[in-house]
């Protein structure tokens, strides 16, 4: 069995789980403030490459992820592209 997760739901289908989870738990808190606490979690707590792939999810258009997620997206912080040669 690979560990990349590329079986059902894509290879990011781990990462969506994890941010509905995370904002999940915000939903019981106002609105506001757990749309804050979503983006603060990710952002205190997520590497940048675990940012980089929310991020590809986001600009793909974002399916599976909750409402709240994808609001908190316009707070969380988007990470420096690579800057690899090859």
């Amino acid at each position: 069995m690979s560990h990349d997760d590329t079986g059902a739901g894509g290879p990011h289908a781990k990462l969506i789980r994890m941010a509905n989870q995370i904002g999940t738990f915000f939903l019981s808190k106002p609105h506001d403030e757990g749309v804050a606490g979503t983006a603060e979690h990710i952002n205190k707590f997520w590497e940048p490459r675990m940012r980089r792939h929310f991020f590809e999810v986001v600009d793909a258009g974002g399916e599976g992820l909750l409402p709240i997620v994808l609001e908190a997206s316009a707070s969380i912080r988007r990470p420096a592209e690579d800057r690899k040669a090859g």
